[in-house]
C-alpha cells in the first residue's frame, strides 16, 4: 500500500502568507493600514486568535507594525525586513523578478571573493599559531611540526587529524564530486555544497547567514538556471584552483581564484536578465 503524508495546515500560516504576499507585491502600499483583527477574522473565514498570530509573525518579519490601541500598518520591508524574504522577492508564481535575481547575484559577486579570503586566512592564521578550537588537543604537536612548512599542501598537513582538517578535506571532496558529475543541475548542488565548505573554513556567523538566505531564494531557480549556470558549475578546474589556494593559505590568491569563477556566469546572468 502507498501512503500519502498527511500536510497538517496551519490557519495562522495561511493569514500570514496572504498578507505577506499582499504587502511584498505591493498590492498593499507602505503606510496602509490592515483591517481591525475583527474585520480580517471576518473576511477571511477565521478565528481572531489566528489572525493575531499571523500579525504577530508579520511584525517580527518587518513588514508590518502592530501597535496597541491602533491601527496595524504596513511597512516598507526594503528598510525594516531581513534576507528571510528574498526568496518570496525572487519567485512571483512561476516567474523570477529579475530586479532582484541582479541583486542576488551582485551580492554572490561581491560575497564570495571576501569569504574565500577569509577562509585562506584562517589556513594561514592555523599554519603559524593552531588554536584550540582548530585542533583536538591529541594533535596540536602534530601540526606545530609542520607549520613551517609552506607548500601548497601546508594548510592540509597542518590541520590534519583536525576540525580544520576535515573542512579542508570535505572541501576537496565536493570537487572530487564535481569532477564525476555530468548533470547540470546536479552540478548546481554540488557547488552550493562547495561554497557551504568555504563559509564553514571562514568561520564568519554574518556570511553564513548572509549565504544560507541567498541559497534559498536560488534554490527555487536551479532548474531554470541550468543552461546560463552549466559553464560555470562545469568548470571543475576553477573551483580545484580555489581549493588549494585555500588550503595553501593565500588569501589573496583565494580571493582572485573566486573572483575568476564568479564572474563569467555572473555577467551572462545579468546580461540575460538585462534583455528580460
Amino acid at each position: 500500500m502507498a501512503w500519502t503524508p498527511v500536510v497538517k495546515r496551519s490557519v495562522s500560516g495561511d493569514v500570514f502568507e496572504q498578507i505577506a504576499d499582499e504587502v511584498l507585491s505591493g498590492e498593499l502600499g507602505v503606510g496602509a493600514a490592515l483591517p481591525s483583527e475583527r474585520q480580517l477574522a471576518e473576511a477571511l473565514g477565521v478565528s481572531r486568535p489566528a489572525v493575531r498570530e499571523a500579525l504577530q509573525r508579520l511584525a517580527a518579519a518587518g513588514l508590518v507594525s502592530v501597535r496597541q490601541g491602533e491601527a496595524t500598518t504596513v511597512l516598507d520591508y526594503r528598510r525594516s525586513a531581513g534576507l528571510e524574504v528574498l526568496p518570496r522577492l525572487l519567485l512571483r508564481g512561476n516567474s523570477i523578478d529579475p530586479a532582484v535575481a541582479r541583486s542576488i547575484l551582485q551580492a554572490r559577486a561581491h560575497n564570495g571573493p571576501k569569504i574565500a579570503e577569509l577562509a585562506a586566512a584562517r589556513v594561514r592564521s592555523n599554519l603559524t599559531q593552531p588554536t584550540d578550537s582548530d585542533l583536538d588537543t591529541t594533535d596540536t604537536a602534530k601540526a606545530s611540526d609542520v607549520t613551517a612548512d609552506t607548500g601548497p599542501d601546508a594548510g592540509a598537513k597542518a590541520a590534519s587529524g583536525s576540525r580544520l582538517g576535515a573542512e579542508l578535506a570535505a572541501l576537496h571532496e565536493s570537487v572530487d564530486s564535481l569532477v564525476a558529475e555530468s548533470d547540470p543541475l546536479r552540478q548546481q548542488l554540488i557547488a552550493l555544497e562547495f561554497w557551504d565548505h568555504v563559509l564553514d573554513l571562514a568561520d564568519s556567523i554574518a556570511f553564513r547567514l548572509m549565504y544560507s538566505m541567498l541559497r534559498a531564494a536560488y534554490e527555487p531557480a536551479l532548474a531554470a538556471l541550468a543552461p546560463i549556470m552549466s559553464a560555470e558549475v562545469g568548470n571543475a578546474g576553477a573551483y580545484r584552483d580555489l581549493a588549494a589556494a585555500i588550503t595553501a593559505g593565500e588569501p589573496d590568491q583565494a580571493a582572485e581564484s573566486a573572483r575568476a569563477l564568479l564572474e563569467p556566469a555572473t555577467t551572462a546572468l545579468i546580461h540575460a536578465l538585462n534583455g528580460a
